[in-house]
């Protein structure tokens, strides 16, 4: 066990040195210089996705208006590996007649196609993973024209156990994710490189060196609102590790697929927003409530997310059940949220001093699509799960 761990640590040694010296990876183009924005198959279709379904999705989300107001990325999950050849090649399954065809339709519509492995040998449904393929499998993505890759830990976990130790188990996950990182930008083409291994070992800290244009912090999300409370607040003291390029991922929204209410939905949002999370709808884009597209689409709410300046927002004060969160923006401007995290109506209070704003500025609740006039704090009823929140700028 002492010579595999020793093994082990000297490819993660000889992976960081390489990582820290290599400057292609610091002068390659960021697909990501906003957190990514787009639609994902998984919490609403899970193994229940094909070729027709997505091209459905496609469609709506230039219907509804989705694609304008940002939207990009339409990202195949799980469960549409078939096998390989004799050569290695990775081939889709019969869900998937022609993955190069869905990406040129994707792309036709002004969207851009994304995809899903594991660096194990199985991803965590049971299909083909991209072990011992990556240099292979990233070759095909670009020849078919995927424009992102989510990469889940999954079966490389085992290996990662009977590694024996917490700095070998990590060394094992270091060297796979900056292996197909790497093959990812030897093909030219440029693909948002999202990890997704759940937070483990303090990826924040490291994601970004192997590649990484984002990385899971967490545990799956579920459409329930303890959970979403859970996975989103506990955020909390990350931002330091975000920048234009490289995002602290909460998971996919749930906006839309019907276990929250719209309060609660507003919440998610204006949390995931604040967060400069990537934006990755979970929903059936094809049937829509005028609620979720506007909750989905909201103009105010996306510029906070999408803001230049790139900057996480964090908690600055937590009294109970109610929460104050802010993120500075370009021009020096901030956004405000203040969320109700108890089961009644809650009146809450901010003295924009508290924020590092001095003197009066001006105040828009973003929901509520209202400007408040020039203030120096704002007290408000806030709904239960509910909140409000507020762009403030000189």
């Amino acid at each position: 066990m002492d010579d595999i761990r020793n093994a082990v640590l000297g490819v993660f040694a000889v992976t960081v040195l390489a990582i820290v010296a290599s400057p292609a990876l610091a002068a390659d183009p960021t697909p990501a210089a906003t957190p990514p924005m787009g639609w994902n198959s998984w919490n609403h279709f899970a193994a229940k996705i094909d070729d027709a379904t997505v091209r459905a999705q496609a469609d709506a989300m230039v219907a509804s208006g989705m694609r304008d107001a940002g939207y990009r990325y339409i990202n195949i999950d799980d469960t549409w590996e078939g096998r390989r050849d004799a050569g290695g090649v990775i081939h889709p399954n019969a869900k998937f007649p022609d993955i190069k065809a869905l990406a040129d339709y994707v792309h036709s519509k002004g969207l851009k196609l994304g995809i899903y492995s594991s660096p194990g040998p199985k991803t965590c449904a049971g299909y083909e993973g991209s072990q011992g393929h990556e240099v292979q499998d990233a070759q095909t993505y670009a020849a078919w024209g995927i424009d992102y890759l989510k990469y889940d830990l999954c079966s490389l976990s085992g290996p990662m156990i009977a590694a024996g130790s917490l700095e070998a188990a990590q060394a094992i996950e270091l060297a796979a994710y900056e292996k197909m990182g790497a093959a990812l930008r030897a093909t030219g083409r440029p693909m948002a490189y999202s990890l997704c291994q759940y937070g483990f070992y303090q990826v924040w800290r490291w994601g970004g060196s192997v590649g990484g244009n984002s990385w899971r912090t967490t545990g799956d999300i579920e459409d329930k609102y303890p959970r979403m409370v859970a996975i989103g607040f506990g955020q909390a003291g990350l931002s330091p590790y975000a920048k234009p390029g490289n995002w602290n991922d909460p998971d996919m929204l749930e906006v839309g697929n019907g276990g929250m209410s719209g309060a609660e939905y507003r919440t998610h949002m204006s949390l995931w927003a604040l967060l400069a999370a990537p934006l990755l709808a979970g929903n059936d884009l094809g049937h829509m409530t005028p609620e979720t597209l506007s909750i989905l689409t909201n103009p105010g709410v996306i510029a906070i997310d999408q803001d230049p300046a790139g900057i996480q927002g964090d908690r600055v004060k937590a009294e109970g059940p109610l929460e104050v969160w802010a993120k500075p923006l370009a021009g020096g401007a901030r956004a405000v949220g203040l969320f109700n995290l108890s089961d009644l109506t809650a009146n809450m209070e901010v003295a924009f001093a508290d924020l590092g704003v001095t003197g009066p500025v001006s105040a828009r609740d973003v929901w509520a699509a209202k400007d408040l006039g020039r203030l120096s704090g704002y007290k408000t009823m806030v709904p239960a799960h509910g909140v409000v929140l507020l762009r403030l700028s000189n």
